[in-house]
């Protein structure tokens, strides 16, 4: 008998409150990169993703996660950034820069919001300076860094790692009082 028996969907563990991470982008090149963002929101239960500019979903690529994310799109950021700070959320950008703390050792608040730049241009200036913190994801090697929905997507599970909010798999209380 094999240990291991290969589960297509494990039901998705019930969080004990939403999650208060918001991820705000910067106009995206590629509708893609922000399809993969909002399909990596869905699966890790965060509710809401800014984005900016032309933005629209590849429902193929955003799968579930474009039903159960609130998709806000704005003309730009720092706007929505100054409101965001003004509800209690830490603005940390995901960019590589001179006081960039590793994602990898930094400490990350509950209430905050990830704001992901550009594949090309990154963070812009105006937007940088409106930022409390910036983390960065150490590379080891070439290309010095990830695109924008794969950093997105690691950052997001750091920042679920650290806060995991979890309760039990959903179905497991039915399971139990069988």
């Amino acid at each position: 008998m094999n240990r291991f028996e290969h589960i297509r969907h494990r039901p998705p563990l019930k969080l004990a409150k939403p999650r208060e991470l918001i991820v705000a982008c910067a106009a995206m090149r590629s509708h893609v990169n922000l399809s993969h963002i909002v399909r990596t929101c869905g699966c890790f239960g965060i509710r809401r993703v800014i984005a900016c500019g032309a933005a629209r979903l590849h429902e193929r690529i955003a799968r579930d996660g474009a039903d159960t994310v609130e998709l806000d799109v704005h003309r730009s950021l720092p706007p929505v950034l100054d409101r965001l700070r003004g509800e209690g959320y830490q603005l940390v950008g995901l960019e590589q820069t001179t006081g960039s703390e590793l994602l990898t050792t930094c400490h990350l608040v509950e209430k905050m919001v990830l704001v992901v730049g550009n594949e090309r241009s990154g963070l812009e200036p105006d937007v940088l300076a409106k930022l409390d913190r910036v983390v960065e994801i150490p590379m080891a090697g070439l290309p010095h860094s990830l695109n924008a929905a794969t950093s997105a997507a690691v950052a997001i599970y750091e920042y679920c790692r650290q806060h995991p909010g979890t309760i039990q798999p959903a179905g497991a209380a039915q399971a139990e009082t069988r």
